[in-house]
């Protein structure tokens, strides 16, 4: 058994769903078409464990880490892009992929960070423009000799945050040139890991400095239907436990009065706090949000995405008045322990269920319990919706996106990891 459906069974029971979802006031066709038009960026680096191509040893630090050390990685960028087809192919509907720069491709020359130029970028762009797939891009301010001291924009040393602020102009400058590439808007985030383990005794220092360098990064205007500048915080790091300079407190006040988009991961903030209260808020002084969906376990543990409530939350805001066109999702997760490109689809799928769920809650009924303030009937609607079949309606969008139902997926899979995956060893 490969885990699928046959077509009678999936278009039988859709029907079904389709019949008890409409007793609700609810559509699923049109709410089919709604989540067909909601694009996820996906991550390249699931792909190799954010190891990048710089040199052989990835990762050297800097508040990030992979574990596990599932067979067959990519090494390369043809066989990253290879995984990332594979995994695309099995993702319903039409998304986008995130680049960090550590995965700059310079024909084994070494080009410093830096230094990175869009004709670094160029396999990813020629693959863009063939696979037809949007590209969105981040700075690498983190596993590099000029982020050791545990700072880069928001150091004291002028050589050291001289050298990051280069780095976010060339950031930008690549950004820009994969927007034109693609005909359509490339964001750029940019997050960096400057902290300290235990409590500093000047706090300020560091997010005066900040300041001033994310206004020299952003120096250059930039036609936004081309690149979108966006600012992520963090509460804590490994390393930088007690103090982060880019706090949520210091990018919200940027980003309101500079005008840029704001980032929010739902592993940076304390494990008790969830996004989704965030969003109605920030939407109200800021035009647009990234959304970076993670799963944090215990701590910003970077765990691959599962339909949680904390999903299912973000998910219910998002889909909210105008706000599909307002909050742009990205995938930000890296388990180096089971198969990458199963981590992808699992995911993704779940960021998608999440949202199909969302949409077909019954709004307009549970909006007019809460303004009769009654919450009674408002509490056991949120409750039915739990039991509704939604499984049926996700069957129905797979199908009609060519996409294996069930678990047949992981068939396909586990048929590219013995023909490919395991081959890199």
């Amino acid at each position: 058994m490969n885990g699928s459906l046959s077509d009678q069974q999936i278009n039988r029971s859709y029907l079904a769903a389709k019949e008890r979802y409409a007793s609700m006031g609810i559509d699923t066709e049109k709410t089919l078409q709604v989540l067909a038009k909601i694009p996820l960026s996906m991550h390249c680096w699931q792909g190799d464990d954010v190891g990048g191509f710089e040199s052989a040893e990835g990762l050297t630090g800097g508040g990030i880490m992979a574990t596990g050390s599932y067979p067959g990685k990519a090494r390369n960028g043809d066989e990253l892009r290879a995984d990332l087809e594979m995994a695309l192919k099995l993702i319903p509907g039409k998304h986008r992929v995130n680049l960090h720069a550590i995965y700059a491709e310079t024909n084994g020359k070494k080009i410093d960070r830096a230094d990175l130029e869009p004709c670094h970028f160029s396999n990813w762009m020629a693959w863009s423009k063939e696979q037809t797939i949007a590209l969105d891009y981040n700075g690498s301010f983190f596993s590099h000799p000029m982020a050791a001291s545990g700072f880069t924009l928001s150091s004291l040393d002028k050589l050291v945050r001289g050298y990051w602020i280069r780095h976010g102009k060339g950031s930008r400058a690549i950004g820009e040139a994969l927007g034109k590439n693609q005909k359509s808007t490339c964001y750029v985030n940019l997050w960096i890991p400057d902290g300290y383990k235990d409590n500093p005794a000047n706090r300020m220092v560091h997010r005066e400095a900040l300041l001033k360098a994310l206004d020299s990064v952003f120096t250059e205007k930039i036609d936004p239907r081309t690149m979108r500048d966006a600012v992520e915080s963090k509460l804590f790091g490994i390393g930088s436990e007690s103090f982060v300079t880019g706090s949520f407190e210091f990018y919200l006040g940027y980003a309101v009065s500079r005008k840029k988009m704001l980032t929010l991961d739902m592993g940076h903030f304390h494990p008790t706090e969830t996004i989704a209260d965030k969003i109605s808020s920030v939407l109200l002084y800021i035009d647009e949000l990234l959304v970076h969906v993670s799963r944090g376990v215990r701590w910003d543990s970077d765990h691959v995405v599962t339909l949680s409530d904390d999903l299912y939350a973000l998910a219910y805001e998002m889909t909210q008045k105008d706000f599909l066109n307002r909050v742009h999702l990205a995938l930000d997760y890296f388990d180096a322990s089971i198969n990458r490109v199963a981590a992808w689809v699992i995911g993704a799928q779940a960021t998608q269920k999440a949202l199909l769920a969302a949409l077909l809650s019954p709004r307009a009924a549970l909006r007019e319990a809460e303004q009769a303030r009654d919450f009674t009937r408002r509490l056991a609607l949120f409750e039915e919706t739990r039991t509704m079949p939604l499984g049926a309606v996700w069957d129905h969008f797979c199908q009609n996106h060519g996409v294996p139902t069930g678990t047949g997926w992981l068939t396909e899979v586990q048929q590219y990891e013995k023909n490919v995956l395991s081959k890199r060893i």
